[in-house]
């Protein structure tokens, strides 16, 4: 048995958890044998102080599943003792060990083309041929066995036409299985039906994708050169992108469906809609959802003060559409929208090196913006971080942004999605955010493959 980090244990195993496993054992070592076909986890039992070694092990469809586990004893040291002779008995039989009988389909294989190499979509032509990306693409691998492909198309269009959008749905199922969620994935709307130890929620998915011309190629984004024209892009044209697909996934009434009724409902919005876009266009979100701009200056005594002014409408060229999603007829039944800058290709291939997946020779440097601490800081802190260096971390939560729904019918509890900033504007027009201590708006990952592996 070899010790493994809990950030790979993690992307193997945490979706075999339930609700409430984490409130009555905590985990202690993660460790693995025969190359990874069996894990074992040391828990301490909370109410008695004892522990034990569970045994997890590769079902038929490549999952990992509970399998066996030692008596408690008590010490941590007795515990890993009595582990090895539990794992050889189940590995001298693994097939009928590992059998849950559940397994009614092969294993998910997100990588192996299922169309002609000319139909694949670039993006993921380019992570499945560069090394720079096998951390994202190893990772993947193993965490997604778990994946429900409720839809039955999920991944020849991860491959071909829906990259983007399938891209960000696996990122939401990950951040929810991170956050205790157990899914069923039994129905195929909305896109996430989910609970934990605190209740449950469902989530719906969408994208702002590129706009394309007559004849399919994407249209220009407008120049961010100026400081007016970056306000424009976040006052007008992006307020503008975003209300495309969120109106029309309201136009959906997911609150009407029998198991969404009476159950905290989520749009999750991710923008695609053009290289880097996210990096700049996050600040626009707040401003459509709430129908609100927020100016700043800093008065006499050096304290920033905030101003905020309503919005009725966004106009760009000939389009205009009305501010405050929020406002619209039907918009209660939706408890908030949720986002997240980060959460591109480049959160798995870091997420990938933190559990040691892909080539040795990657090497990945982090740089972007984050909250300053500072209550009177009008600007974003800056920082430049090396993830391959032993004190990296980061959660799939990190940098989820939740912007609450004033006239929600049914609020979410911010401790059902623990980690994230949660931001609700209040009557004085004024935005109430909670961030954690460390919260991402944009970064930039620099991918470097050295010719040494280590």
């Amino acid at each position: 048995m070899n010790d493994i980090s809990k950030a790979r244990f993690e992307a193997l195993a945490a979706y075999c958890r339930q609700p409430g496993a984490l409130f009555v054992a905590e985990e202690l070592r993660w460790l693995e044998a025969h190359d990874e076909a069996m894990l074992i986890v040391v828990i301490r039992d909370v109410a008695d102080s004892d522990y034990a070694a569970m045994v997890l092990a590769r079902d038929m469809i490549d999952r990992y599943r509970w399998v066996e586990m030692t008596a408690f004893f008590d010490t941590v040291d007795q515990a890993l003792a009595a582990a090895p002779e539990v794992v050889e008995r189940v590995f001298s039989d693994f097939d009928k060990q590992r059998t849950q009988g559940d397994e009614k389909r092969n294993p998910v294989d997100f990588f192996t083309p299922l169309v002609p190499k000319e139909k694949l979509n670039l993006d993921f032509a380019t992570i499945t041929a560069l090394e720079g990306y096998s951390p994202a693409v190893e990772l993947m691998k193993p965490m997604m066995r778990w994946y429900e492909d409720a839809d039955g198309n999920f991944v020849e269009q991860f491959q071909t036409t829906g990259f983007d959008m399938r891209l960000w749905e696996l990122y939401i199922f990950a951040m929810l299985v991170e956050a205790g969620y157990v899914l069923d994935r039994s129905v195929p709307i909305p896109d996430f039906q989910a609970h934990n130890a605190f209740g449950e929620i469902c989530v719906e998915a969408t994208t702002v994708n590129p706009t394309r011309d007559a004849q399919g190629q994407p249209v220009p984004t407008p120049p961010l050169d100026t400081e007016e024209q970056i306000r424009l892009f976040q006052q007008e044209y992006m307020p503008i992108r975003f209300a495309g697909p969120l109106t029309a996934k309201l136009a959906k009434k997911y609150w009407e469906k029998p198991n969404v009724q009476g159950h905290p409902l989520l749009l999750a919005i991710q923008d695609f809609h053009a290289p880097m876009s996210m990096v700049v266009s996050q600040l626009a979100l707040p401003i459509y959802l709430y129908g609100m701009t927020w100016d700043w200056h800093h008065d006499a005594n050096g304290q920033l003060v905030i101003v905020p002014q309503k919005v009725g409408v966004h106009r760009w060229g000939t389009k205009e559409v009305q501010s405050g999603f929020f406002n619209l007829p039907g918009a209660e039944n939706v408890s908030a929208v949720i986002a997240n800058a980060t959460a591109t290709i480049s959160k798995f291939n870091r997420m990938g090196i933190l559990g040691g997946f892909g080539s040795k020779r990657v090497r990945l440097v982090r740089e972007g913006t984050a909250v300053s601490l500072d209550p009177n800081a009008s600007e974003p802190m800056h920082f430049v971080n090396d993830v391959n260096a032993p004190e990296y971390s980061e959660a799939w939560m990190e940098g989820v942004d939740v912007f609450h729904n004033p006239r929600a019918k049914y609020p979410l509890d911010p401790a059902m999605l623990p980690g994230a900033a949660h931001h609700r504007l209040l009557e004085s027009g004024q935005m109430d955010s909670r961030v954690p201590v460390w919260q991402q708006f944009a970064s930039v990952t620099r991918i470097f493959v050295t010719g040494v592996d280590s």
